[in-house]
């Protein structure tokens, strides 16, 4: 049967109604189905919260009986194997739809292909690949860390009309207006984790949450890169660490001294062991439009010292963080005892404390999907926006340009409109009062 304009409208509605639990649904993705008889929807449901019961059992079940000769619009491939609840496809053949429209062939090795392949053994029609561009969009979360192993990295960038994005010293400056901020805030509610440096956190003490009425619930995990472990027990971020989850990002270096009870210098060959790559692999290499002095350390204020040679992909090493910025630091390390009581310190609090090098994201996102973490906002600080592009690590920008001027003092964005990495095209524009949004992204 060829694919009709109604088969498309009612995809069009399955793939709306798939974004409802976005960043809600656990490991699993969030899909929408529909259960359509003689043009009528006669079922209909989103993944649960959670990520169980699944979409296509729910639809199944408010359908009933009207199910047996539908046509069932799903807009991931309907799963075959056997896990915590029985196979979607077995649901589909015991109600007894007559056919399935799929948008987007699931690329689990446990699914990919067979549950397509189970329902046209039972003698079900399947048709495969509508709207297929836009069921990837809406998946965009669970495809890549299926396929990339990492989270779906976006990048959320507000920069004023002479290309700033704060002002040094000031902690939080209002640069959009409200309805940018609030869309933002519907951005948090539908993304598992959201991530910023230390130097943003210290500076403007941010809560990272969803203030949305009604949405409270669906804050994000708040994550720092945080080297040392200087994040203040008094910040709000560990103040309300017990509510809504924190994971601080420590240095590896820090776990092996606390572990050896060393300096840095005693122990050999510690940078390949943090990072716990081969030593000849280095970071993905990406651009962005402006390039530095190769001599000289980048630093904004995000406790970062990002080298050029490991923005080009010539040298591996982690990058080590510039002597003074770790609280309490030495020339020869820091005391293991002052980062024991620290790490005790923020794990009292509810805080989590994961020794991952945080100057390699390519390390850093697996580890984060581990913890079933499939979408991250990279909210906060420029240095740490540079150190996400520079390794080529970023799926969607979202850039928000402002009519406002911060003048002196201010911090420069590490992109603008002009100097978009390549690989990304530009896929919308949006006003929200006099702010404008234009959102660039990578093919999946």
């Amino acid at each position: 049967m060829s694919i009709t304009p109604h088969d498309e409208r009612f995809m069009a509605a399955a793939i709306r109604l798939s974004r409802w639990h976005l960043g809600r649904t656990a490991t699993n993705p969030s899909v929408g189905c529909l259960i359509v008889r003689d043009g009528v929807i006669v079922g209909r449901a989103v993944t649960a919260l959670s990520g169980r019961p699944h979409a296509e059992t729910q639809a199944l079940a408010e359908a009933g009986a009207l199910a047996r000769g539908a046509t069932a619009y799903v807009t991931l491939e309907p799963c075959s194997h056997h896990g915590r609840t029985p196979p979607c496809s077995e649901a589909l053949i015991a109600y007894g739809v007559a056919r399935v429209v799929i948008s987007v062939t699931d690329p689990d090795p446990r699914v990919s292909g067979r549950g397509i392949a189970m329902l046209r053994e039972a003698g079900i029609e399947v048709d495969a690949g509508l709207l297929e561009a836009e069921g990837r969009h809406s998946l965009a979360a669970y495809l890549t860390r299926q396929t990339k192993n990492r989270p779906y990295v976006t990048l959320k960038l507000a920069v004023s009309a002479d290309g700033m994005i704060g002002r040094e010293g000031e902690g939080q400056v209002a640069i959009t207006g409200p309805e940018a901020r609030a869309q933002v805030q519907a951005l948090r509610a539908e993304t598992n984790a959201i991530l910023v440096g230390i130097g943003t956190a210290i500076a403007d003490d941010p809560l990272l949450t969803v203030r949305s009425p009604g949405l409270e619930s669906q804050s994000p995990i708040r994550i720092v890169l945080d080297p040392s472990l200087a994040l203040p027990l008094t910040s709000k971020l560990v103040e309300t660490a017990r509510q809504v989850p924190v994971i601080v990002v420590a240095s590896e270096e820090t776990s092996l001294l606390e572990a050896e009870g060393l300096p840095p210098s005693a122990l050999p060959d510690y940078r390949g062991r943090a990072t716990g790559l081969d030593p000849s692999f280095g970071p993905p290499t990406g651009e962005i439009g402006k390039r530095r002095d190769p001599n000289s350390p980048v630093s904004d204020g995000d406790g970062f010292a990002l080298r050029q040679d490991v923005v080009q992909g010539a040298n591996p090493d982690p990058i080590s963080p510039l002597v003074g910025e770790m609280p309490g630091r030495a020339e020869g390390g820091a005391s293991p005892t002052d980062m024991d009581s620290r790490r005790a310190a923020l794990e009292a609090a509810g805080v989590e404390v994961l020794y991952c090098n945080p100057y390699h994201p390519e390390v850093l996102l697996p580890a984060l999907a581990t913890r079933g973490i499939s979408s991250l906002l990279v909210e906060g600080g420029a240095k740490t926006a540079r150190l996400f592009l520079e390794a080529g690590l970023v799926d969607r920008i979202q850039l928000y340009q402002a009519p406002v001027v911060i003048g002196e003092g201010g911090i420069e964005s590490p992109l603008d409109a002009t100097d978009i990495p390549s690989g990304f095209a530009h896929t919308g524009t949006l006003m929200f009062g006099g702010d404008r949004l234009d959102e660039y992204e990578r093919g999946l």
